[in-house]
């Protein structure tokens, strides 16, 4: 039966093994609580299709510990083994949004795992079929800000300064340098990296790394509306249109456009039989 079937479902067909198989339908539920506990530094929630991370950190800058990452992880491996929500809003409390991560380690392979994780969490986060929002509120330094621009929309309050200033202590910042140059120019990126100098949200926003700047009291209902307007598409055309999307910044022209033939070939016939 055609009806509501999910592109995916025909990988097979497809030459790219990057493309992922998304089973299982939209949640509908109530809103629960998936989980909350303040101890770890991040409360975990479900509102019937959005999930939602809120850093709790406030005392430390909402810098992200070890339980905080490994309870965030958790949730987006579960999402991406059978979607249950449809957008992932990525917030925090106090007046930071987060100033960094904690650096535990002490030797070499407790820097290595805890480096690991922290690009694990950023690949899962890229990669999650949800369409991600993050609402920076507040200050977003080194893995903050970075952890903001792998989302989908970065929407960030005026009163916010944002940076990497991982060199001023001697260490180049290699995490978002794996990644900050597919959202901004080198010209761009590299003196933000080297420098370690803060910038404003307009600035962030003029060279690609943020999706919009709003005052810091109307941040919420901005952040709200957004995550409403993709709630109103159709489930699978919005997931299938983000991993596609993804796919194709890795790929030839000529690899998107055998893939986009197949794509177009079963998205249109999921159409065709919605209609009947």
């Amino acid at each position: 039966m055609m009806r509501g079937l999910p592109f995916w479902h025909l990988r097979h067909r497809l030459t790219c093994p990057a493309f992922l198989v998304y089973r299982g339908c939209v949640s509908s539920k109530p809103s629960k609580l998936s989980s909350a506990n303040a101890a770890t530094g991040i409360v975990i929630e479900r509102a019937n299709d959005v999930l939602t991370f809120t850093l709790d950190n406030a005392e430390h800058g909402n810098e992200v510990t070890g339980p905080m990452f490994d309870a965030m992880l958790a949730e987006l491996r579960a999402e991406a083994s059978r979607p249950s929500a449809r957008v992932l809003r990525v917030r925090a409390r106090g007046k930071v949004f987060c100033t960094g991560r904690e650096r535990a380690g002490r030797d070499v392979a407790a820097i290595h795992k805890e480096s690991a994780r922290l690009m694990e969490l950023k690949r899962a986060l890229r990669a999650s079929p949800l369409i991600s929002v993050a609402e920076v509120q507040g200050d977003a330094f080194g893995f903050g800000f970075g952890l903001a621009i792998v989302c989908d929309f970065v929407y960030v309050a005026d009163t916010a300064s944002l940076g990497f200033p991982e060199m001023r202590f001697g260490l180049a910042p290699a995490a978002i340098m794996a990644y900050l140059g597919e959202y901004t120019l080198p010209r761009f990126a590299f003196p933000l990296v080297l420098f370690g100098d803060p910038i404003a949200p307009e600035r962030a926003l003029q060279i690609g790394l943020i999706s919009q700047v709003s005052p810091a009291g109307r941040l919420a209902a901005d952040a709200d509306a957004l995550v409403e307007r993709i709630l109103r598409l159709e489930p699978n055309a919005a997931r299938n249109c983000k991993e596609f999307f993804q796919t194709a910044q890795q790929n030839s022209f000529d690899q998107n456009c055998r893939l986009a033939i197949e794509a177009l070939t079963v998205g249109s016939m999921a159409i065709l039989a919605r209609e009947k």
